[in-house]
């Protein structure tokens, strides 16, 4: 019995990390002047989905294409009513690719929808960058 309870722990722990996996190539705009929430203040029910510059859409990771986004959130708005929605979206990300998740989201009949960003000013950061890839 005992080895059955630790092997259930061992399940949950992987698979709570799996799911809050994302893509760190994202780099977020800048959002100074925003409003800063810590994870703790996150809403519990909150969904979190990331788009990368490429236009490769993911949550916890995993490629999702817009209809499974769509069904995704449904699924959990069937379950738990309305909840948040976050969008992950790197500064250089074209508008369409985030459009996309929009509209499955709005389709899908959810309307709280928030763009995560960094706190802090990186404009001056970004230049230099630019300047050295051209």
């Amino acid at each position: 019995m005992i080895d059955v309870v630790f092997e259930l722990i061992i399940f949950f722990v992987v698979t709570l990390t799996e799911a809050q996996k994302k893509d760190e190539t994202i780099e977020l705009e800048d959002g100074q002047h925003g409003v800063v929430l810590t994870p703790d203040e996150l809403p519990a029910q909150h969904m979190q989905i990331d788009v990368a510059k490429n236009g490769r859409i993911s949550m916890g990771n995993v490629t999702l294409l817009p209809d499974e986004i769509n069904r995704r959130v449904k699924e959990k708005k069937a379950r738990w009513g309305e909840f948040p929605i976050l969008i992950r979206a790197d500064f250089e990300t074209p508008h369409a690719a985030v459009h996309r998740v929009m509209d499955a989201c709005t389709s899908a009949g959810i309307w709280k929808l928030s763009f995560m960003a960094i706190g802090e000013d990186k404009t001056h950061e970004r230049k230099r960058i630019k300047k050295v890839r051209k």
